[in-house]
């Protein structure tokens, strides 16, 4: 089996957000994970707790407060020349939550699709420029007659295939798709998922796909990351993670998944994370690690030594 080989590696990441008096909110704190080329890695987590924030500092609209980000060995936040950061801004694009308010009103959707095309010069002609532009279109379900209209004459999931359409016209190798259904109607969210999965398979795309519907993440993602509060606390292939779940945080956003079964539903207990219950020392030291091949845990050496012994 040929190694698989690592597009983005994440370490020790910190986004730090100053909010007076001298206080700071930590909003990613020393993330540590690796995307392989070709893979969907899920990012999980309540509302708040930093995954959307760590999708957009590992793309650059964040300038990291600490730690690196290296796409295919370059480092993101670094210093890099006019071009190279010109190839880094295209080699990674990203899908926004929200359709209604990433395309710009006053634009038509050729010129929202082909604003990238126009940036790094890859159409020599206009002719050569709508015919991208119709292909796109035609890529992600929509068809050339929609071309010259503007986003308010579309519905939600037409947006974002749009929003893909536009990601997809500078041909990146990694894609951060940051909660991209969670705006649109549930008989849509699948249509857009099964799109993305379709075009990684033709395109060889990679992606971080962050999301809080544990049942899609698990449909799409090959890995998943779980976040709480500004950490990583649990990283594990997809079935893996929902079949041995292994820190108490995760149990607990899998307990709430609802299923499709009204006699289980009511007798189901959910499980209520409580953070004191690790019982940590003060100044007592996390680290991620990997309790079984692949599964990683942010855990103290106590509560290592005790995973061990009951998943090994």
């Amino acid at each position: 089996m040929p190694e698989k080989q690592k597009l983005i590696e994440v370490k020790n990441l910190k986004q730090y957000f100053p909010v007076g008096g001298g206080n700071v909110v930590k909003a990613v704190d020393g993330v540590t994970f690796d995307i392989y080329k070709g893979e969907t890695l899920g990012l999980v987590g309540e509302s708040g707790c930093g995954k959307s924030t760590t999708g957009r500092t590992i793309i650059g609209l964040y300038k990291a407060t600490g730690g690196e980000v290296l796409f295919n060995g370059i480092n993101v936040h670094g210093k890099h020349s006019a071009k190279e950061s010109k190839v880094l801004k295209r080699k990674m694009q990203m899908i926004f939550q929200d359709p209604y308010a990433s395309l710009n009103p006053r634009m038509t959707v050729a010129d929202i699709i082909a604003e990238g095309i126009d940036i790094h010069g890859l159409a020599k002609t206009k002719e050569e420029r709508m015919q991208r532009v119709y292909e796109l279109l035609e890529t992600v379900g929509l068809n050339r007659e929609h071309a010259n209209r503007y986003p308010h004459e579309f519905s939600g999931g037409q947006r974002q295939r749009i929003g893909i359409a536009r990601a997809l016209a500078v041909e990146p190798e990694f894609i951060i798709a940051d909660e991209p259904i969670s705006a649109l109607d549930v008989s849509i969210q699948a249509q857009v998922v099964n799109l993305m999965k379709k075009l990684q398979r033709e395109k060889g795309l990679t992606y971080l796909f962050i999301a809080h519907d544990l049942s899609m993440v698990k449909y799409i993602s090959d890995r998943i990351g779980v976040m709480y509060f500004g950490k990583m606390v649990e990283l594990a292939d997809a079935e893996e993670l929902y079949r041995n779940p292994i820190h108490p945080y995760t149990k607990a956003l899998l307990s709430a998944i609802p299923l499709p079964d009204p006699e289980t539903e009511r007798t189901r207990k959910r499980i209520i994370y409580d953070p004191s219950q690790h019982n940590y020392k003060e100044g007592e030291e996390l680290e991620f690690r990997e309790i079984t091949p692949g599964h990683f845990v942010l855990c103290s050496e106590a509560e290592y030594k005790t995973y061990q012994s009951m998943y090994k």
